[in-house]
Formats: C-alpha cells, structure tokens, sequence
C-alpha cells in the first residue's frame, strides 16, 4: 500500500457539515467503570444474554434451546423460535430481548444527556441486529421502556434494509449538482464482518431530490468468516468487487458518477486517515501510514472519462444519511446501529439550521 498522500475530494472526509444535514457528533465512545457502555448492546452482547439465561435454566432443569451453542443460533432461527417455537423456548428468546432492551435504554439514556444529543427527537436503529424481528422487538421495547421514564422520544428501525441502507446513505455524502448527467454512484460499507460495495441508482428523473435512491447491484464479502484476513488483502478484494460493479454498470448502459462513497467504523480525519475506532477490521486502518481514499484511487483513477472522487465517512453516519427522506419532520435526530458494536452519529436538518437563523 501507498505512503499516505492526500487526495482534493469533492467533499471533506469525515465532514461535519453536509448537503442536507450537519453531523453534530458521531463515533463516540463512552465509557463506564466496566469499559466501553456500546459493547453492552452489541450483536455479541444478545449472545451472552441468551446464554446466560439457558445458564441458569441448565441448572435448573432443561435447556428449551437443547444442545446448540447460543452463538451459532442464526437471526433467522431466533425469528422462528419467536413465531413457531415452543412456548417455554419463545419465552426464553423474549426474556434475552426484554434484558437487552433494559440496557438499550439505560444507553440511549446515556447519550440523550450530552450536550451533542441534546433535544433529539427521533432515533433510527440500524445495523445488522434491526434486520431480524428479534432487533425489531428490541426496538418496540426500548420504546416502551423509554416512555415509561417519560422519556418522549420516538425509536423507529431503519426504513431500508440494513444491508442497502449503508450503501443508500452514500448518495446524500456528495453534492447534487455532481449527479445531474448521471444514472447511478458506487457505495462501499465497510463492517467488522462485512465488506460491501455496490451501484446505487439515483432514478432522479431530472431532479435534484435523492431520495428515490435505490441499490440496484451489490456485492458481498465476508472478511469475517476467513482467518488471518491481512489489511492489504481486503483492499484488494474490495478493488475487484468495485471494478466487477463498474463492468455490470456498463453492460447495463449505466453512467456511473466518477465517484465512490464509503462508510467505515472509526473516527474519519479529513486527509481520509482513520483516528480511532476501527479495531474490528483486518489489520491495522489507523496506521498513520494508511490512507483508504488514496488506496482506492490507485486501484480505480477514473471511472468512464473523469478522475476517481472519493468520500469516506463513519458507517453509522453513512447509515444515518439514508433516513433524510424520513426525518423531514424534525429539526434533530440520530442513529444508532447495533452490528459488532454500537455506531452512534446525531444530525439537524439544515432546513432547520436555516429556519432558526
């Protein structure tokens, strides 16, 4: 890999201030006496609830679950244990969605007390967790919880489907009048376990408003299932995978903006470094020596006759971006995404911004 160098984006990496919204906080970490409070309610953390109850149940008696360990259980069969199971085992899936959703709420508590999430209005929950009805529960739950502290704040799952709403969120990282003599971008999300890429298509039909973004290819590797994944090695991979998208777009008489928009765990520097925050990746991302954008550059200068522009930004902001079109009606509201930890990003509506002014 390159020595870092910086790349003139069309837009600031990691920008505080975008198109439609300013970010006014994002990948914070808070912590307690026991570490970082995220790691509480993460996909891993449901696991070890779930656990912890068929635990004490084992000593009791009869585990309802039977012999299979509590993290091999699939979203798609805790759905079904809810929907079909028996009763004893449902109970025991609702009774790990009722503790996970007690610490959800003391967390959002938390973050509803900083000076940067202060009168948020509305909370997105996405991640990977919110694409099962187990993560749909836990969201009605909070809710609920929340209310009864007369907490007045509405919880609501991402519209889009966690594994598109990474890659739509991507569109709202540039600025419109880039789009207007094209058919579709290319959108990378990268996840502790997951890489993903692909090609969003605007469908503006003349306008300016992307909402109407809809992915229309994707591709998908999991770094996560393969041992001794090196740094270099997923740069690599995600080269391929943007260059097969590139090859499906044209096909298709697609013109794609020579632009890529990127979303990456971690505290994003506006050169396109990595801070902090991305210790869940393959390797080493916060190497001072490392920058993403240039990586890609390399691989991809130019897509059809302009030069390669490149965006990175934290995914749960990218994420968060792609609930604009749904958060029209308030002025403040965030994101938080629950995958192999807990994303965080808090945004006004610059409408808003511009209506107090």
């Amino acid at each position: 890999m390159p020595e870092q160098t910086t790349l003139p984006p069309v837009a600031a990496h990691g920008a505080r201030r975008l198109p439609s919204v300013d970010v006014d906080s994002y990948n914070v970490e808070l912590k307690d006496s026991e570490g970082f409070i995220g790691d509480r309610v993460s996909r891993g953390a449901f696991r070890r609830m779930l656990e912890r109850i068929r635990k004490s149940l084992r000593k009791a008696g009869e585990d309802p679950l039977g012999d299979e360990d509590s993290d091999e259980l699939t979203k798609a069969e805790l759905d079904e244990l809810l929907l079909r199971g028996e009763p004893e085992a449902a109970g025991l899936v609702h009774a790990a969605i009722e503790d996970f959703s007690q610490e959800f709420a003391l967390i959002i508590q938390r973050f509803l007390k900083l000076k940067e999430w202060k009168d948020t209005e509305r909370i997105a929950v996405g991640g990977g967790f919110r694409a099962s009805r187990v993560g749909e529960l836990v969201t009605g739950r909070t809710m609920v919880i929340l209310k009864s502290e007369d907490i007045d704040i509405k919880l609501a799952p991402i519209h889009n489907h966690p594994d598109e709403a990474g890659l739509i969120g991507a569109v709202h990282l540039a600025p419109s009048w880039m789009f207007q003599a094209f058919d579709a971008l290319l959108a990378v999300d990268i996840g502790g376990t997951n890489i993903r890429a692909g090609v969003v298509r605007l469908n503006r039909k003349g306008s300016r408003d992307p909402s109407k973004a809809k992915v229309w290819k994707f591709s998908l590797w999991r770094h996560g299932d393969e041992e001794g994944v090196k740094r270099d090695q997923a740069i690599t991979q995600l080269g391929a995978m943007l260059n097969g998208l590139i090859s499906a777009a044209e096909k298709k008489r697609l013109k794609l903006a020579p632009f890529i928009g990127i979303g990456c765990p971690g505290f994003i520097e506006e050169d396109g470094s990595i801070d902090r925050g991305a210790q869940n990746l393959p390797g080493n991302w916060e190497s001072s020596r490392f920058n993403l954008p240039v990586a890609l550059h390399d691989m991809i200068p130019a897509i059809g006759e302009h030069e390669t522009s490149i965006v990175l930004h934290n995914d749960a902001v990218v994420q968060g971006l792609s609930e604009i079109p749904f958060m029209q009606e308030v002025a403040h509201w965030g994101v938080l995404t629950i995958g192999t930890g807990l994303g965080n990003a808090r945004f006004t509506n610059r409408d808003a911004v511009n209506d107090q002014k």
